[in-house]
């Protein structure tokens, strides 16, 4: 059987050379991260199967669900041009991401995967860019938590409009449904563990069900549009973007968004049994098969969309579509709400990947009160109180939601220009390590792109940058403080305070172990 890197972490007070300058001498990388073995934290158990890493991402990312969710972005910026060939493009940049961050797993699958590869492959400064990796990783695989609990909560509500016109929704109704929310993957990965496998087959079942039997339905039943509805018509006169090539990029956010995540899996690589070849093979399955789905299902959706002025009206747009198809509130209800349940059961695993990451980037002394968050449960094998913190930021960040009636987009636009960040770096730098004379020196796993490598690589790099161009835009003119879009200065201001760190105490106590470095 295929030899694990068990350990992924440095021993807290471990005294790990780093790589600063390229001048460190090259060391073999399972030795190098297996020395790391031993430590005062515990460790965490290899319980997830072959069946399990493969659903693990298929379920995390849930893609036509959130884009079901989220394509009222799309139909006043860009319209059916958007989601159509937005949809392809997305489809196709990401699994270019996922192959070249697989292959990188595949070399060290690892819980603090993006920082260790940046530490790994930056040219110089390696230390410092570790840190900021790592700073901006959590960050950003916080703030996706916050987009699970967030869309959970507008199903809720808007479903709770639907059936009650009377009814006015609060913004403290939504922080409260919330922090509900929360409690129940905290409780799961807590005690109930053992119950995310067949949680996760339960998911599958359901994402692959739901999916055929909303596109059978609305097929049957709904008003059909014409196909030059669908695939020649750009929006460009209703949310104040009047450029065409600005208001089909403003609404790349319902398309690029929900394929955001499929790294998920990656972050619980210490209880995956055989990391290095399922890791690889559950990322890029997952982006495959939910771009294939989620392309499949917004297709459907622009045919059967009825009146695109009433549904865009409308606060959760996917209600009316299916209610103009059945004429049914039962049915309405029924296939909405079990959008909302997939979601949430895609809630445990983002949970559960985000706490590890938390915790990995702790054990690597990455977070302020380090020895706190590093500590695993030895009783429960359960880094308790990494899924403390993770709990109590998404129930602080739910507060946003009181203060501003855009705290729904900045949900959604917030995860997916962090995460896109956190790819963009170590992808880039094994690019340039590709290119260098040291490329000689990349200890390849089992899976390799070979001689396609550099041009996937770079595939991947442009997708980004023409993807985080687009991202902080707001989504309608006049800007104003109730529709402007938070995203950008966020993601500005956690970086001031991740280089601010570095000067205060991170370069003191920030120790990465990276695991092959030049000659």
């Amino acid at each position: 059987m295929e030899k694990d890197i068990a350990s992924n972490s440095t021993p807290q007070g471990a005294n790990i050379e780093s790589i600063e300058g390229g001048k460190s001498e090259a060391v073999d990388i399972e030795n190098k991260v297996l020395s790391a073995q031993t430590n005062t934290s515990g460790s965490l158990e290899r319980y997830i199967n072959v069946f399990s890493t493969v659903n693990f991402s298929f379920v995390l990312q849930c893609s036509w669900e959130a884009a079901a969710l989220t394509f009222q972005f799309s139909l006043t910026n860009g319209g059916p041009a958007s989601i159509v060939y937005g949809s392809i493009f997305a489809g196709i940049g990401t699994t270019l991401v996922a192959c070249s961050l697989a292959e990188m797993a595949s070399m060290d699958p690892t819980v603090g995967a993006q920082y260790r590869w940046t530490a790994a492959f930056a040219p110089r400064y390696n230390r410092f860019l570790g840190l900021m990796q790592g700073w901006i990783t959590v960050f950003a695989w916080i703030c996706s938590c916050t987009s699970n609990p967030a869309l959970v909560s507008n199903v809720i509500v808007s479903l709770a409009v639907f059936n009650n016109p009377e009814y006015v929704p609060k913004r403290w109704h939504t922080t409260l449904i919330m922090c509900a929310v929360t409690v129940f993957p905290f409780v799961g990965n807590l005690w109930l563990r053992r119950i995310i496998n067949p949680l996760e087959a339960l998911g599958a079942v359901c994402h692959v069900v739901f999916f055929f039997a909303s596109i059978i339905t609305l097929a049957v039943l709904a008003q059909r549009s014409t196909t030059a509805y669908v695939f020649h018509t750009l929006t460009n006169d209703v949310s104040g973007w009047t450029n065409p090539v600005v208001a089909w990029g403003v609404g790349l956010l319902t398309v690029t968004y929900p394929l955001t995540g499929f790294d998920g899996v990656l972050h619980m690589s210490d209880e995956v049994k055989q990391a290095r070849t399922r890791v690889p093979r559950s990322m890029i399955t997952s982006v495959v098969l939910n771009a294939t789905m989620q392309f499949t299902f917004m297709i459907t959706v622009l045919f059967t969309l009825g009146d695109p002025a009433i549904v865009s009206a409308q606060p959760l747009p996917i209600i009316e579509v299916y209610y103009q198809a059945t004429g049914s509130k039962p049915a309405t209800n029924l296939f909405v709400s079990m959008l909302g349940i997939i979601v949430f059961i895609s809630f445990f695993n983002v949970f559960a990947s985000v706490s590890r990451l938390a915790w990995a980037f702790s054990r690597d002394h990455g977070l302020p009160f380090s020895r706190t968050f590093a500590k695993v449960n030895t009783r429960m094998r359960t880094p308790l109180n990494a899924l403390i913190l993770v709990a109590c930021c998404l129930c602080l960040l739910a507060l946003i939601n009181i203060g501003s009636s855009a705290a729904f987009n900045a949900f959604i636009s917030l995860p997916a220009l962090a995460l896109y960040i956190s790819y963009f770096f170590p992808i880039c730098f094994l690019l340039l390590r590709r290119l260098s004379r040291s490329s000689s020196q990349i200890p390849w796993g089992p899976f390799r792109l070979g001689r396609v490598g550099p041009l996937v690589n770079l595939g991947a790099v442009c997708y980004i940058l023409l993807t985080l161009i687009w991202m902080p835009f707001p989504t309608t003119l006049p800007v104003n403080g109730e529709n402007f879009n938070y995203s950008g200065p966020i993601v500005g201001a956690f970086i001031g305070w991740a280089v601010a760190d570095w000067c205060v105490s991170g370069r003191k106590r920030f120790h990465v172990p990276v695991p092959w470095t030049d000659g």
